[in-house]
């Protein structure tokens, strides 16, 4: 009765971990869990735990009780869901690794050349938000944010150029 009781605990604090870890969307991972978290009650239900030291007697009570209990027959279907679904997770989490790493490779390039992302940043010749309030701060007058007046005014060009050569490195 003890070990009953035990099974179903780790049994359902399996599946509670389970849960979590699909909320979390590792579904293939949360797979692998539910199945390791049903082998419990399955071997508890189709009388595979619990024998203690009676193994020669117990063999033959567990023998009739295959044939005439559906509580046993239930949990050898437990245990065979259990089985499955492990199945189901490894195979998901080899097809989703796989996925996953050609499909990063695939959407590194094409992410700098979003229409949304550079029309929200800006382009690299705009001046920064400090260069601007430090030159509204000494009184000189805001530049216009065209690359032609910039380039042609010279000072600035320089001080630009190396954040340029960063955000070019970096596909921004």
């Amino acid at each position: 009765m003890l070990t009953t009781t035990v099974c179903a605990a780790l049994s359902a604090a399996g599946l509670a971990v389970a849960f979590l870890t699909a909320f979390r969307r590792r579904f293939a991972a949360a797979t692998r869990i539910a199945a390791f978290s049903l082998v419990p009650v399955g071997l508890a239900m189709a009388g595979l735990i619990g024998l203690g030291g009676k193994i020669g007697k117990a063999v033959g009570t567990w023998a009739a009780d295959l044939v005439l209990k559906p509580s046993v027959w239930a949990g050898f279907a437990v245990l065979a869901v259990a089985f499955v679904l492990y199945v189901i997770g490894r195979f998901a989490g080899r097809r989703s690794r796989r996925k996953g790493r050609t499909g990063r490779e695939e959407t590194r390039p094409a992410a700098p050349s979003a229409p949304g992302r550079a029309a929200a940043s800006g382009t690299a010749s705009t001046p920064a938000l400090g260069s601007a309030a430090s030159a509204s701060t000494t009184g000189q007058e805001r530049k216009p944010a065209s690359g032609k007046q910039e380039k042609s005014s010279g000072g600035d060009t320089d001080d630009f150029s190396d954040i340029e050569a960063i955000l070019k490195k970096h596909g921004i």
